[in-house]
């Protein structure tokens, strides 16, 4: 237990982050090492700064934000196995982008992401309903209902979608991908980074609202207020997400669940963690996505969903033989 620890203290994944971090910057098909650096041409300039530069900030924002908000939506629901992908937030989102191109096609990105956060929010406030009035002895069949309730919103998506002739804009969205990330192109993930820092504000009483409504109302706390913050939170930050690179899928499933593993319950203290291993696993994926078939990509919504299936597995596996 000792050695999984070291491997997930603050100082390794920083360090792993750094090294990471570094590598990225300089794969991909246009030839640029570190020394480079020192003496860059024009074209060398352009790919750092409008696009290897905004990829990494953008994978990074990225990474931390979906881990964090997965591990909020985990507290919240009192489930290990609830995130955005599993919860319905993000086929919600989905469904608001359809919705915001059909009857606001020439708003701005801001617009059509305000709508998204809507239906996301709203889709999530009705899976978190759904969980109040099921009551179900097993957790698994939790996730199962959700990942039931967000296949009824995407059946709806893709049908009108194909009525109306958007279905490659749609499908867009259903597979993340940082390779059209460049400059102009991220900044909304920014929105991303108050969040954040919001979400670490409101850690404790997030840890208090995740022991139930009654203890939290017997020590004073506004459970709805908190809650309601929380969701907001969720849905936020996956549409964001979502409209800028696409859908990642198990990142706020996976990480919560190894950080928790070790770190235990408590939402402050595990935040921190949760965010460096985030940013640390998206950034390895996205590194082996850029190099399995190089000079070729893979969508990180592929490597992410391939090695995150796995890890999920291993957890419902493990969680049996404990049981």
């Amino acid at each position: 237990m000792k050695d999984v620890s070291f491997f997930l203290s603050k100082k390794f994944l920083a360090a792993v982050l750094l090294l990471l971090s570094v590598t990225s910057l300089f794969i991909g098909v246009k030839d640029l090492s570190p020394l480079d650096l020192f003496s860059l041409d024009q074209s060398q300039r352009q790919v750092l700064l409008i696009s290897r530069l905004p990829r990494l900030i953008s994978l990074i924002i990225a990474g931390v934000s979906m881990s964090v908000v997965g591990l909020i939506m985990q507290q919240l629901s009192r489930n290990k196995f609830v995130s955005p992908t599993t919860g319905g937030t993000d086929d919600s989102a989905r469904l608001g982008i359809l919705v915001a191109m059909l009857l606001f096609g020439n708003a701005p990105t801001m617009g059509k992401m305000l709508v998204a956060f809507v239906f996301a929010l709203a889709g999530t406030f009705l899976f978190m309903k759904l969980l109040d009035r099921i009551k179900l002895r097993d957790a698994v069949f939790i996730p199962l209902v959700g990942l039931m309730f967000g296949n009824i919103i995407s059946s709806v998506t893709t049908f009108f979608a194909y009525k109306y002739d958007l279905i490659q804009n749609i499908s867009s969205w259903l597979q993340g991908n940082f390779s059209l990330v460049m400059s102009g192109r991220y900044e909304l993930l920014y929105i991303s980074i108050p969040l954040v820092i919001v979400a670490y504000i409101f850690a404790d009483k997030f840890t208090i609202s995740g022991m139930g409504e009654e203890f939290a109302v017997n020590l004073g706390l506004n459970y709805r207020q908190v809650v309601n913050i929380g969701l907001i939170i969720v849905a936020l930050v996956s549409v964001v997400v979502i409209i800028t690179v696409g859908t990642i899928p198990f990142l706020g499933l996976i990480i919560p669940n190894l950080v928790t593993l070790m770190r235990g319950d408590h939402l402050k203290k595990s935040l921190g963690h949760t965010a460096l291993l985030g940013a640390v696993f998206i950034l390895g994926c996205d590194i082996l996505g850029r190099v399995v078939i190089y000079p070729y990509e893979i969508p990180i919504g592929l490597t992410v969903g391939v090695i995150g299936s796995g890890i999920f597995l291993y957890l419902l596996l493990r969680r049996k033989v404990y049981e």
